[in-house]
């Protein structure tokens, strides 16, 4: 069902405000909680979503050496959240050290391994941002394929990517490998801030696994048909 390829984002600043919209997008199945909301009001709202029978997309990216970034992936994993973001610069040694720790956090707690999933490049920067501000000297495309193949050579479970690059990753990646794409906007919406952008059905076609949506929905003067009008055109 294409609802259930859907993450939405509750990008707001307060528990309340969270809550307001899982309750006025019951159908929603799965949630992200990113830096925002995290830091505002805690895991608390991870205990809520989990009480609703939610599944969680925890966004926090971790960027940390070795052991920091594996402490905080073994404490994320207690809460038995579903996906878990780290950035895919942290390096090999990190990305297998969380992994690791993600095993161990969720075993202790008794829930699944949650799916550890890199950051190959924020979709907010674009080749120009990758070659004059980050002096990185490949081709977006080829940055991201190499930070995805970091990733799956380190045991996690997929990566984290925008639209443009899901086909060439999935191809060299194979089936098994978990593609996430924000960035995807229907043609009726905004761009945003969003540099490398694809339309739901074009991100699906191309093989991305689930779509992060947010402003599309949550911005919009009637969120429920503006989900709707999305799961039409991805089916």
């Amino acid at each position: 069902m294409s609802l259930d390829k859907i993450i939405v984002p509750l990008d707001v600043s307060t528990q309340e405000d969270a809550i307001a919209w899982v309750e006025k997008l019951p159908q929603v199945t799965f949630w992200k909680v990113g830096l925002e909301l995290f830091v505002s009001c805690g895991p608390e709202i991870l205990t809520y979503l989990k009480n609703q029978q939610k599944r969680i997309f925890l966004d926090l990216k971790f960027h940390d050496i070795p052991n920091t970034v594996a402490g905080a992936c073994r404490a994320a994993s207690r809460y038995g959240v579903d996906l878990i973001t780290l950035h895919a610069t942290a390096g090999k040694t990190a990305l297998k050290a969380a992994q690791t720790a993600a095993e161990e956090g969720a075993n202790q707690a008794g829930y699944p391994t949650p799916k550890l999933i890199a950051i190959t490049l924020l979709t907010s920067l674009n080749s120009r941002d990758l070659a004059f501000d980050l002096k990185v000297p490949l081709e977006l495309p080829e940055y991201a394929l190499n930070m995805a193949l970091l990733a799956q050579e380190s045991g996690l479970a997929g990566a984290v990517c925008s639209p443009q690059e899901v086909a060439q990753l999935r191809q060299t990646c194979g089936d098994e490998f978990l593609l996430v794409c924000p960035g995807v906007r229907p043609t009726w919406s905004e761009r945003g801030d969003q540099q490398r952008t694809y339309t739901p059905a074009e991100a699906m076609k191309a093989g991305a696994n689930y779509l992060v949506i947010g402003r599309p929905i949550t911005a919009s003067a009637d969120p429920i048909t503006a989900l709707q009008r999305i799961v039409e055109e991805m089916s």
